[in-house]
This record gives structure tokens, C-alpha cells and sequence, in this order.
């Protein structure tokens, strides 16, 4: 939800001034600031772990990508192990050391339990505050962003959706001369044909059917081999039903692309390419890998290109945890990896 930098100067701000309240704010109310020190000292890093633990681990990595009954059992464990262990570090070491008068109440004192689980709980509830309300202004921002760009990108459209028209229009009827004189002619330009028909028709929806998208990806892929040749082995493989599924529209393009611009088209001997779509449970896993020359590599093949920048960034805004964006970048092949949850 924040980037690193933000994160960590976020932590740093907040915990430095819980410490410096209950060091100072305790030694002003007990006039006895040493103890106070002692107690910043305990209890910040316990809050600290505690705060971790319930938002960055479980939170994030459990609540977030629906798998809830692990969150609230882990949450409930932390939860109880967290009290009585600071129960017991006020009982045995701050009570009897740091203020020494007795405290007649023994370990297991349900009220003092309840008043550990307040005054801890309460500083993680104020740290999710703080932490989520970042989080939130930081999502607005990146969707103001994307409505820009969206409202950009459509005026684009606009203007230039003209000519897109004619030459869809062209060629069909390109294709009905064809399909008399060369068929296999006809059928390269009708997979054109379709390609512009997806862009300029279906791209605007929200979302498609996966299958659909993999029919654009399948004319794309087999245009790019009328123009390679033969020096491409391509396997397409879909391991699992897909019928039910749906994607928000060219989100699998720009890695298709990257693997001919930064893999393919810079392979002098014969290369290779391998798209893997397989369904788990409510888990989509797309396995894209290319072969690569490493004398012919781009600098961008590195980072992935500005292409796989925008894949992202597109699955950060529309599947906010619920997501998995991986690439691999070896000597001779370069591989990327996208898991999605979907409902």
C-alpha cells in the first residue's frame, strides 16, 4: 500500500514518538524519569513487533488475499501470546524492580489482563489509523492519476479513431478479394482484421473474457510469426477450464510484446516461447518465458521495459493485493510470472 521509503519514514516519525511520550509523559506524571526510560525502552519495541505481526503480516498477507480463517486464528494467537507476555514482563520485572511497592493482584488478574490488552490494542488501532489513512490518500491520488490518463488517452482515441475505421473497413474488404485468389492470405488479414476490431471495441470495456483476450494474444502471436518465420518455436498452453473467468482488457499484451521486442526480434539463432495459462482454485497463474541471446540483450530487458512498468502499475490500482507480479531474468531465458485472485 506505501512504498518503502514512505514506510519506513512513517515508522520512524511514529514510534519515535510513542517512545518519547511514554518516557517523557510517564516521567512527568511519576516525576520519575528513569523508570519511565526503562518502560519507553520495553514497551515500544513489544508494540512495535506487535503492530508488525497484526498489520504487515497477517493483515496484508492473509486478510488481504482472502485467506481470512488463517488471519483471525493468527490474529488471535498473537493476540493472546502478545497480553500475556506483557502481563508478565509488568508483573516479574517493572512492578518489583522499577516501582517497588507491592501490587497484591497475582499473574493471572483478569482486569489487569484486560487493562494490558487496552493499552496495547489501542496503540495497534492507532497505528492502523495512521498507517491506512497514508495508505488511502496514496490509492486517491493514484486513481486521480489514472483518470487523467484516461481522460488523455481517449481524447487520443478520438482523434485518431477515424482512420482505425477505414482501415478495419478496408480490409474486409480486402479479405473478400483474397479469400478468392489466396486464402492463406485471407486468413492473415482477417487475424489483422480482428486485432483491430478487439482494440478498438473490447478494450473499452472493464473487463473480457479471458478467452477472448487469449484469442487477441493467439492472432498477435501467429502475425508475428508470418514475419519472424520459422526461426520462433511457439507453444501455447491452457492447462485448465477458463470459461469463467474475466480480465480487464490487453492486461496480458504488453508481456506477449516484451518477449518478441526485447527476446525474439534480437535472436539471431532460432529462439522460443512459451505461454503457460493455468487455473488454481480462485487463482489465475499466467507463465510467460522467453528464450534470450545474451549478447543481443537490451538494457530494458533488464527491468522489464516500460511495458511490464505499466502491468504493474495497472495490477497495484485494479487488484490491490490480490496479485502477484514476478519476473525472472536469467542468461538465457527471461521468464514472467502473474498470479491473480479473483472472486
Amino acid at each position: 500500500m506505501i512504498d518503502k521509503k514512505t514506510f519506513i519514514r512513517f515508522n520512524l516519525i511514529f514510534w519515535i514518538l510513542y517512545f518519547l511520550y511514554e518516557w517523557l509523559g510517564g516521567g512527568a506524571m511519576t516525576e520519575n524519569y528513569h523508570a519511565s526510560l526503562i518502560k519507553a525502552c520495553v514497551y515500544m519495541p513489544a508494540a512495535f513487533m506487535v503492530s508488525y505481526l497484526s498489520i504487515h503480516i497477517l493483515f496484508e498477507k492473509y486478510f488481504l488475499t482472502d485467506r481470512k480463517t488463517i488471519f483471525w486464528v493468527g490474529l488471535i494467537f498473537v493476540v493472546i501470546v502478545s497480553v500475556f507476555l506483557k502481563r508478565a514482563i509488568n508483573y516479574y520485572y517493572v512492578y518489583p524492580y522499577i516501582e517497588p511497592h507491592p501490587y497484591p493482584s497475582p499473574y493471572l488478574y483478569f482486569p489487569k489482563l484486560l487493562y494490558e490488552f487496552v493499552n496495547l490494542y489501542f496503540l495497534v488501532f492507532l497505528y492502523s489509523m495512521f498507517y491506512f489513512m497514508r495508505g488511502w490518500y496514496k490509492q486517491q491520488e493514484a486513481i486521480q492519476d489514472l483518470k487523467q490518463e484516461k481522460t488523455a488517452a481517449e481524447l487520443e482515441l478520438l482523434k485518431s479513431q477515424v482512420q482505425p475505421h477505414f482501415i478495419f473497413n478496408t480490409l474486409n474488404s480486402i479479405y473478400a478479394e483474397a479469400f478468392k485468389k489466396s486464402p492463406e492470405t485471407a486468413q492473415q488479414i482477417i487475424k489483422l482484421s480482428n486485432l483491430i476490431e478487439y482494440t478498438l471495441y473490447d478494450s473499452k470495456k472493464e473487463k473480457v473474457a479471458l478467452e477472448d483476450e487469449l484469442k487477441y494474444i493467439r492472432n498477435y502471436v501467429d502475425l508475428q510469426k508470418i514475419r519472424i518465420g520459422d526461426k520462433v518455436d511457439i507453444s501455447f498452453n491452457i492447462y485448465n477450464n477458463i470459461n469463467h473467468i474475466l480480465i480487464p482488457p490487453l492486461l496480458l499484451l504488453p508481456i506477449i510484446e516484451n518477449c518478441f521486442k526485447h527476446g525474439v526480434n534480437n535472436s539471431i539463432k532460432p529462439s522460443w516461447l512459451r505461454i503457460d495459462i493455468s487455473v488454481k482454485k480462485n487463482e489465475l497463474v499466467v507463465k510467460v518465458e522467453n528464450s534470450v541471446e545474451p549478447d543481443a540483450q537490451s538494457p530494458k530487458l533488464h527491468n522489464g521495459g516500460l511495458g511490464l512498468s505499466n502491468v504493474e502499475r495497472r495490477l497495484a490500482l485494479l487488484y490491490p493485493g490480490k496479485h502477484d507480479f514476478k519476473i525472472y531474468s536469467e542468461a538465457n531465458s527471461f521468464l514472467v510470472v502473474l498470479k491473480l485472485v479473483f472472486e
